[in-house]
C-alpha cells in the first residue's frame, strides 16, 4: 500500500519537529502531568533520549551565547554546551528520563515486626527554582508486618537517588520518597526524613550557608503511635549527630 501525500508530509513533519515536543505531544496526548520532579520514562521511546540531549546541547549553546560568551573562540568554554546536556539529561536529571531501578522484593518469611532505620544516606538533587544543588542526607524508619515487602539496604539508596534525580523541591520530594517506598515495601509504618543544605540561598540571594532544611513524613504506625515515633526520632538524632 502506498502511502499518501499527506500522510508523507505529516511524517516529514514529525521527523522535523523537536524532540522535546514529540515528548511532551505524547505527554498532552495522555493527560500526562510533566512538572520538574515528574518521571517521564514511560513517554521516552529508545534511541530518542540521545536526540533529546543533543537538542539541549543546542539549547545551551544558545544560552551561553545569551549570556555573551565567546563559546567558539574561549577555549574553557568551547564543549561547555555539549557537558550541560550530558549532565542535565543522564546525570543530576537522569530520575526524569530514566525507568525505576530495578529492586529485588523479598517476602516477609520470618515475619519481622522491628524497627528498622536505614541512613544517613546521601542525596543530591536541585532546586527547580534556580537549579542551584541540594546537598543532603535521608534517614528512613521501617515497621514490617506479615505482607511486607523487605528489600536489601543498597535498593533504599538507589530509589531515594532516583526520586532526587529530578529538579526538585525538598518538601514535594520527601513525599515523593515516602509514596515510592511505601507502594514497593507495603509496611505497617513509615517514616522519611530528609536535611539538606540549598545552595540557592548559600550562593545566591542571602547567600547563608548555615541554614539548612529538615522535613518529615510519617506514615501508618510512626503517625499512630506516639512511643514508636519517640523512638524512631531519639535513635535518629543520635545518627545526626
Amino acid at each position: 500500500m502506498q502511502t499518501a501525500p499527506s500522510d508523507v508530509a505529516s511524517i516529514r513533519h514529525a521527523d522535523a519537529t523537536a524532540m522535546s515536543d514529540r515528548i511532551r505531544h505524547r505527554l498532552r496526548e495522555a493527560g500526562a502531568r510533566f512538572h520538574a520532579n515528574d518521571n517521564l520514562a514511560d513517554f521516552i521511546r529508545p534511541g530518542e533520549l540521545d536526540e533529546l540531549q543533543r537538542e539541549v546541547e543546542d539549547k545551551a549553546d544558545a544560552l551561553l551565547r545569551a549570556l555573551v560568551i565567546d563559546v567558539e573562540h574561549d577555549h574553557n568554554t568551547r564543549e561547555t554546551a555539549r557537558r550541560l546536556a550530558k549532565m542535565f539529561v543522564r546525570e543530576v536529571f537522569a530520575g526524569r528520563y530514566q525507568a525505576a531501578p530495578e529492586v529485588t522484593e523479598f517476602p516477609n518469611v520470618q515475619h519481622l515486626n522491628e524497627l528498622m532505620i536505614i541512613g544517613p544516606m546521601r542525596v543530591r538533587s536541585a532546586c527547580s527554582h534556580h537549579l542551584c544543588p541540594i546537598m543532603g542526607r535521608a534517614w528512613v524508619g521501617v515497621m514490617p508486618h506479615a505482607a511486607s515487602n523487605l528489600i536489601g539496604l543498597s535498593k533504599y539508596a538507589r530509589l531515594i537517588d532516583w526520586v532526587m534525580s529530578r529538579p526538585q523541591i525538598q518538601e514535594e520530594a520527601v513525599v515523593q520518597i515516602a509514596d515510592l517506598l511505601e507502594s514497593r515495601l507495603r509496611p505497617d509504618g513509615l517514616a522519611v526524613v530528609l536535611e539538606a543544605d540549598h545552595y540557592c540561598m548559600h550562593w545566591r540571594g542571602v547567600k547563608d550557608d548555615g541554614a539548612r532544611m529538615v522535613n518529615s513524613v510519617m506514615r501508618g504506625s510512626f503517625l499512630a503511635d506516639t512511643s514508636l515515633r519517640k523512638e524512631f526520632l531519639s535513635l535518629l538524632a543520635e545518627r545526626r549527630a
